[in-house]
């Protein structure tokens, strides 16, 4: 559950992004069908609707859209991000010249629509363990130029954020135990390299390899692609010296019983991989 409200992206992070989306649209002519169909002073209201149920994100790049179409148009929040609706909900309602609505309307619902769908399967798999201590956690498994808009996304779903990218933290996987020689090579460098707000995670994929790297005591260590036996047998070998997450072979079927193992994170890059499109769309108002 979160607490406090998750505001919207900053301008700056976000605008190359949209820019690049509605310049790809546009082309070199711009909305040529709306200009020569529209009369420039008609204003309309629109409002996007939602046609299944689901939880609303990527607001914040869909309004920059809006607003670099048209500093003008009105933009009101009708329904909240991360919060539940049905099918049919209002979710936001658009004032404004018709010509700056429709031109941007497509890049309004490609933001909203596929980071929604983001926000909802989240959701689900939260549901699935929230009578457990485990937490949802994304991956880097992103659409490239969307990690930040989907790992929001993820947020608003009720899930937390892994790494957003290679520079905040120490991940150690397979290979580079592979190149370096070893568990306790690759330990012993990053915990003689790093400043102490600087986490350390390692990916084991056997309890011998768990046996070897808690020593160095780790911030986490990445259990990967156990079963749920083996997952207990791993969280009661941990003995809570360092945090636990589970991943691999993750699913709405699987989820449940990995989070009943005692694992405090349990990372699913379906979340931003496989996640559909949640079906939106922009309908003339009243």
């Amino acid at each position: 559950m979160n607490i406090l409200p998750i505001p919207p992206l900053p301008d700056v992070i976000i605008e190359p992004l949209v820019r690049l989306a509605l310049s790809e649209d546009l082309g070199r002519a711009g909305d040529i069908t709306t200009d020569v169909t529209i009369p420039a002073d008609t204003r309309m209201i629109a409002t996007v609707n939602a046609r299944e149920p689901g939880i609303a994100a990527g607001y914040d790049a869909a309004r920059l859209a809006a607003r670099i179409v048209d500093p003008d148009l009105e933009w009101e929040v009708v329904h909240e991000e991360g919060k539940p609706f049905e099918k049919g909900a209002e979710l936001i309602r658009l004032k404004g010249f018709a010509r700056s609505i429709l031109t941007a309307e497509r890049m309004i619902l490609n933001f909203i629509g596929p980071l929604s769908g983001i926000s909802t399967l989240t959701s689900k798999f939260v549901d699935e363990v929230k009578h457990t201590n485990a937490r949802i956690v994304c991956t880097r498994k992103t659409t490239p130029g969307f990690r930040a808009l989907e790992k929001r996304a993820v947020r608003l779903g009720g899930g937390v954020n892994h790494r957003l990218g290679l520079d905040d933290a120490i991940l150690i996987k397979d290979n580079h135990i592979a190149a370096a020689g070893s568990i306790k090579a690759v330990l012993e460098r990053a915990k003689a390299s790093v400043g102490h707000l600087c986490s350390i995670e390692i990916e084991v994929d056997t309890l011998e390899q768990l046996k070897e790297a808690i020593p160095f005591t780790p911030t986490a260590v990445l259990l990967d692609n156990m079963k749920p036996d083996m997952l207990r047998e791993a969280v009661a070998m941990i003995n809570g010296t360092c945090k636990a997450e589970a991943s691999g072979g993750v699913n709405l079927s699987t989820v449940k019983a990995i989070a009943e193992s005692g694992v405090d994170f349990i990372s699913v890059g379906a979340l931003t991989h496989s996640a559909v499109n949640l079906d939106v769309g922009l309908d003339y108002g009243d």
